[in-house]
């Protein structure tokens, strides 16, 4: 919102009409007060919202940075070597051909 010159001139005549010359200062003062207490809850909100705004953010990055840390450990081959290290061999008694009358040896598929 701009104000002309003759315009800031119009508000000053009917300030000056309306309230007299002698309290024109007093209500200069109370305005310029009433100016700065806007700015200064104007202040107050934007750094209440950018607190707010910021905040989730952060937690967003320590959820990152968590999972970040879980992946360095995350192994899946050391896991498939442990369960195959642990998992015993079959007991599967070892045939010996020349004590066993049944055996027949390798079969031709000719």
């Amino acid at each position: 919102m701009e104000l002309s010159i003759g315009e800031m001139l119009m508000i000053a005549l009917v300030i000056i009409v309306l309230f007299g010359p002698d309290k024109l200062p007093s209500i200069a003062r109370d305005l310029g007060q009433g100016v700065r207490k806007m700015r200064g809850a104007v202040e107050d909100i934007k750094t209440e919202i950018m607190k707010e705004a910021d905040n989730p953010v952060a937690e967003i990055k320590k959820e990152i940075e968590k999972v970040k840390d879980a992946a360095k450990d995350f192994n899946p081959m050391k896991d498939i070597e442990n369960a195959v290290a642990e998992t015993p061999e079959p007991d599967t008694p070892k045939v010996n051909p020349l004590e066993d009358e049944t055996y027949e040896g390798p079969v031709s598929r000719s």
